[in-house]
């Protein structure tokens, strides 16, 4: 059974290049969700006026890959520590978050934030947002699979 899955950990290409690499991982795309204005786009979300957080959808099968680990993936590829904040990358757009599509990504989410956050596993409180899914707006063609499209295997943060 396919299931959608949506994750904001800083700039969107390097977290789409990684969540397409994991198996079981069907489909991805990158776009905006969060914010308060209709059709944003990337000059709007990156001033900062929108409140977006760039994004990653994915779509995955749910018998060859499990939502707790893909929330595994996602706590180790990037730090939900700093607030609004992804290496050089500052800004509300940046944010560490989970948007879940239903109880049981809402459930996942709270319990595994949770248990980083009790047993130490960084060295600050997670400022991660745990949120319902809203209205994904699909981000420009160019940014689609951005870094893939370049033969880049990371961002170089």
């Amino acid at each position: 059974m396919m299931k959608t899955a949506t994750f904001a950990a800083g700039c969107f290409w390097g977290i789409e290049l990684k969540f397409s690499q994991i198996p079981g991982v069907t489909h991805t795309e990158v776009g905006y969700m969060g914010g308060t204005t209709e059709q944003p786009d990337y000059k709007a979300v990156c001033q900062g006026d929108t409140y977006h957080a760039e994004v990653v959808q994915l779509e995955y099968d749910e018998q060859q890959l499990d939502y707790k680990t893909l929330l595994e993936h996602f706590w180790s590829m990037h730090n939900p520590t700093t607030l609004n904040r992804q290496g050089p990358d500052i800004g509300t757009q940046y944010r560490s978050a989970i948007f879940y599509h239903d109880e049981s990504q809402q459930l996942l989410a709270e319990q595994s934030k949770q248990a980083l956050d009790s047993n130490g596993t960084f060295n600050a409180p997670i400022v991660t947002q745990i949120a319902p899914a809203a209205t994904f707006w699909k981000a420009e063609e160019y940014h689609q699979k951005y870094l893939a499209k370049r033969g880049m295997g990371s961002c170089g943060i």
